[in-house]
């Protein structure tokens, strides 16, 4: 994709999310790979309000090279990047049920949610918990990286999810489905829940191989 049109699409879709009420205020960002680096939503920016022209353009090397400063998790982004190769978008965002979740005492850090759904296995598959790190705090890149490279998706404890994919819908695709799965397990939660069985997701890994 071309880099104007790369500008517009990340506008498009970060104001579709913020006008469906996944994300709030200044919170969540969004990168995209281009030829020549990474776009990425400014820091302080609403994903309701972006303005293609002064998203942030890093080069290769992660430095800044034209628009605005760019979010200040911009080191998550490129943990992920540098774990996954195939990986052509970035997203993070504070969606409520995904954060409820994270805040939950007693949750599996290996494996956050069950498996309730098919598309929940072939979109975003076990979901590993990153321990609390205060905002900013650059440990949090180094946990997220060692995660990446087996995880396209991490939750960060109380505070949101991070998931990458090998395009800005299908990064989208997936952290919606993770909200959405998020929100089923709440409100199941301490009722008798039929997940799928174990044979049930070997079979959909085989139908569906993961991408991102």
């Amino acid at each position: 994709m071309i880099e104007a049109k790369a500008r517009d699409f990340i506008a498009e879709i970060g104001r579709s999310m913020f006008e469906r009420r996944l994300t709030f205020g200044s919170s969540g960002n969004i990168s995209m790979k281009i030829a020549d680096g990474w776009l990425m939503t400014p820091t302080g920016s609403s994903l309701g309000r972006l303005d293609p022209a002064r998203l942030s353009k890093l080069d290769e090397q992660g430095r800044l090279v034209a628009g605005d400063e760019p979010t200040k998790e911009s080191f998550l982004h490129l943990a992920m990047y540098r774990e996954r190769a195939k990986a052509g978008a970035v997203v993070h965002l504070h969606s409520t049920h995904s954060v409820a979740v994270s805040c939950l005492d007693g949750i599996n850090p290996d494996d956050v949610l069950p498996p309730i759904t098919a598309y929940y296995v072939m979109r975003v598959g076990k979901l590993p918990l990153i321990p609390y790190y205060a905002p900013g705090n650059k440990a949090l890149g180094e946990a997220v990286g060692k995660m990446a490279a087996q995880h396209n998706a991490v939750l960060l404890a109380n505070h949101g999810p991070v998931v990458a994919g090998t395009t800005l819908t299908a990064a989208v695709d997936a952290i919606e489905e993770l909200e959405e799965t998020a929100r089923l397990y709440l409100l199941l939660h301490g009722r008798p829940t039929r997940y799928l069985t174990p044979e049930q997701i070997e079979d959909l890994k085989r139908r569906f191989p993961p991408a991102g």
